[in-house]
């Protein structure tokens, strides 16, 4: 096994300002954030370790593992066993709404790539047809595809449509997004509503996003409908919580 790129943290010009009324473990946090936030610090580089830290700045440990435990909270570090703790890679902010993933990273100038993992015609789900207000025996057409950003998996996408809606090949939903594709034959999402949750990964989720066993998964589940307020499209989709968060504003009024 190769041994993990590292970049010792003696590298940084860290300051401890012992006669700040801002808690040392903070002051040590926010250096490393500017570190990360900077480029300094660049993803998938191993820390140095707790107990360097802790004697070069002559710190106790327990300050030091709560100053990179903010960190690893917040998503900018990753603690793995066996591995030791790394820059988490850079994370997509999605804002939620209409657009589909694929152009939601196209707009923010990723390159999204993806996988067609499942495509069937006809296929009957008595649950996912009452979301979509059909018949429960309806026949769907059921698509799961992963999606990946610089060739690291970050969302797995499953969705159910009605049959009545125009033909999707492999190809097409490799090409672009599914609401582009809808979009072209006139089937625009006028509103989408959104469920978002957290749980640990099925065992095929966790290999398909290269997850580790104590990693979690964003969920979201998601119903989208037309301007006569027809539901097209019911999703359930999960994400790799070290890749991806939801960035949600709120106005007042």
């Amino acid at each position: 096994m190769p041994a993990r790129k590292e970049i010792g943290t003696s590298q940084l010009d860290l300051q401890i300002d012992r006669t700040s009324p801002i808690p040392i473990y903070h002051q040590l946090s926010q250096q490393l954030e500017t570190a990360i936030r900077n480029g300094t610090l660049t993803p998938g580089i191993g820390m140095e370790s707790e107990v360097s830290i802790a004697r070069r700045l002559d710190l106790s440990r327990p300050t030091v593992r709560h100053a990179i435990g903010e960190l690893v909270t917040r998503g900018l570090l990753i603690r793995r066993r066996g591995v030791g703790t790394t820059v988490a890679p850079s994370l997509v902010l999605g804002v939620g709404g209409v657009a589909s993933l694929f152009d939601e990273l196209t707009t923010h100038g990723y390159r999204p790539t993806t996988r067609v993992l499942r495509l069937v015609y006809g296929h009957v789900d008595e649950r996912v047809a009452l979301h979509l207000n059909l018949d429960p025996h309806s026949p769907l057409i059921s698509l799961e595809r992963l999606r990946l950003v610089d060739d690291t998996p970050i969302a797995i996408l499953r969705n159910w449509l009605p049959l009545r809606l125009p033909e999707l090949s492999a190809s097409h939903l490799e090409s672009a997004g599914l609401y582009d594709l809808l979009g072209r034959w006139g089937i625009i999402a006028v509103s989408t509503q959104q469920t978002v949750g957290s749980r640990a990964p099925k065992t095929d989720e966790r290999q398909l996003l290269e997850l580790g066993r104590s990693d979690s998964i964003l969920t979201v589940s998601q119903l989208s409908c037309d301007a006569d307020g027809t539901a097209f499209d019911y999703g359930e989709h999960t994400y790799r919580a070290d890749r991806y968060q939801f960035r949600i504003t709120r106005h007042a009024g």
